[in-house]
């Protein structure tokens, strides 16, 4: 039986894997934060967690012994988790700084 990953890696992935889901909200969290409260400290702390969730992507990759399409896929994944953050952000402050909606809404308030 193949085993896609060795008994002795198992903890490396356990971790890594865990370490990509907190480094990974962790950074989209500390990015959104940054846009609303813009502090240096807290976009330097966005970009070291994200920082923390390449090398988490990386070392899980070579512990659950990815290669091919699948390392690709994992790096492209992680590229797009980049700017993920980025989009949702202009998406929220486009769709709730729109002048015709909030006039709109205001119109119906007062009536």
């Amino acid at each position: 039986m193949i085993e896609p990953v060795a008994l002795k890696d198992f903890f490396v992935t356990f971790y890594s894997s865990a370490l990509i889901i907190m480094a990974g909200a962790s950074y989209a969290l500390l990015f959104t934060w940054s846009k609303v409260n813009s502090r240096l400290i807290i976009k330097l702390s966005a970009y070291l967690s994200y920082l923390i969730l390449l090398v988490s992507v990386y070392q899980l990759t070579l512990a659950a012994n990815l290669v091919g399409y699948w390392q690709i896929i994992s790096y492209l994944m992680v590229v797009g988790y980049f700017f993920a953050p980025m989009a949702i952000w202009h998406l929220c402050k486009k769709t709730h700084d729109d002048p015709i909606l909030t006039t709109t809404t205001l119109e119906n308030e007062n009536e």
